[in-house]
């Protein structure tokens, strides 16, 4: 392991915010948290209770300078550790311990409990090492554009952004492994926070994002692992697929694009399925044909945008396309927003569902279903907005629109 931060006189502050839910995602009022230093003397250095939202107020926390985060040959750990420790009346108690906090970065983390029951135990989470800072096996090469068998292989007819991703938490032959169920966007930021800095110019985590974007709904389009045998998306392997760690915090930086692009992924002129965009470090491993997440940096500091970025390692005529459906989504995105004022059938759908999610989040106000935006409704999206941590406006815009219509399939189950 590499060496720790320990000019404690010049540290800098990240933000944390915790959010507590249970299994039927809903959240946990009046949880009990305490925060402590990851492998430090068990000194709590602050403690609180969950709102009626299940969340904490903004934490700032210690975190080693911004610019260790930005220096590719850097030996340094470039974030601190936190462990958070949750109790709340009828669950069992969870500890989360790795959580990451870089300088000048927001975060959010979800701290899920299960009820008590007469075999229960505390939940222990431990988040390993970022990808960029730990020893993880370097990526087995494949090629970028699958084949066509003409036994089938490839089965889908479309690129369609799937609702949930079905990711197995070791290499594939591990039958000991955890299957998780993982809405696509939050697996995307997910493998996003944990493959590259949330401190990096915005243009290289977009291209980085639509990279992982892209090498993920590769594995859907192909079935690829369907096709051998497995029941499950992909792995959370670096060695097979790209590194996805249950339990961890999320970047606001990073979840905002993706919450913007979820709906894209890298294309080639006259191929139907995405590019399997490889990618690695640049630093202790380098994959030919495939970016470097050290070199996005370098362009990014120096002014490419992100499609130009893509293009220096996946060639000139690698294009930003757009999935023809999203599984698991009542109706489609009206295209333009919504205010106060507008009326149709958009507005009564939406307010039909923030009328079911404030029966969860009893701080957003219900909603009269009129199809009419009226100041109820935006009073309602804006306390939405706020709980979420979407831009508080009071307009339902695409990032917006998409959330309101994920979490209200969260809760009502439309899934299943």
């Amino acid at each position: 392991m590499w060496g720790f931060y320990m000019a404690t006189e010049n540290l800098e502050k990240g933000t944390l915010q915790i959010n507590v839910i249970n299994e039927q995602n809903e959240p946990v009022s009046g949880a009990r948290v305490q925060i402590f230093i990851t492998g430090g003397t068990n000194a709590e250095i602050d403690n609180f209770t969950t709102d009626a939202s299940g969340q904490s107020a903004v934490l700032e926390l210690a975190a080693p300078p911004k610019e260790l985060s930005l220096e590719k040959f850097n030996d340094i750990r470039p974030y601190s550790e936190y462990t958070a420790v949750v109790n709340a009346d009828g669950y069992e108690q969870s500890d989360v311990a790795g959580i990451e906090i870089l300088a000048g970065t927001n975060s959010t983390i979800n701290i899920l409990l299960h009820p008590v029951t007469p075999t229960a135990n505390s939940t222990d989470i431990l988040i390993p090492e970022h990808t960029l800072y730990g020893d993880y096996p370097p990526k087995i090469p494949e090629i970028s554009i699958k084949p066509i068998n003409a036994g089938g292989e490839i089965v889908l007819s479309r690129v369609v952004i799937p609702e949930t991703i079905i990711v197995h938490d070791g290499v594939p032959g591990d039958t000991t492994a955890t299957d998780y169920y993982v809405p696509y966007t939050d697996y995307i930021k997910n493998v996003a926070s944990s493959e590259i800095y949330a401190t990096w110019p915005e243009a290289t985590i977009r291209a980085n994002v639509l990279a992982i974007m892209s090498f993920t709904l590769n594995r859907v389009f192909t079935e690829w692992y369907r096709g051998k045998g497995y029941n499950f998306t992909i792995t959370s392997s670096t060695a097979y697929d790209q590194k996805w760690i249950y339990g961890r915090n999320i970047y606001d930086s990073i979840s905002v694009i993706v919450d913007e692009m979820f709906e894209n992924y890298i294309s080639k002129p006259d191929v139907k399925q995405p590019i399997l965009t490889q990618y690695c470090d640049g630093r202790r491993t380098t994959c030919p044909g495939g970016l470097s997440q050290w070199g996005s940096l370098d362009l990014g500091e120096s002014g490419y945008t992100p499609i130009e970025i893509l293009r220096k390692y996946y060639g000139e005529t690698v294009y930003i396309n757009t999935a023809e459906q999203i599984e698991g989504i009542p109706s489609s995105w009206p295209g333009y927003n919504l205010t106060e004022g507008s009326r149709g059938e958009k507005v009564r759908q939406v307010q039909e569902q923030l009328d079911r999610i404030s029966m969860t989040y009893s701080a957003i106000p219900r909603v009269a279903i009129d199809g009419i935006y009226g100041t109820g409704t935006a009073e309602a999206v804006r306390k939405f907005q706020e709980i979420f941590g979407l831009g508080v406006s009071g307009v339902i815009d695409y990032r917006t629109w998409y959330k309101i219509s994920q979490i209200y399939v969260g809760l009502t189950k439309i899934a299943e």
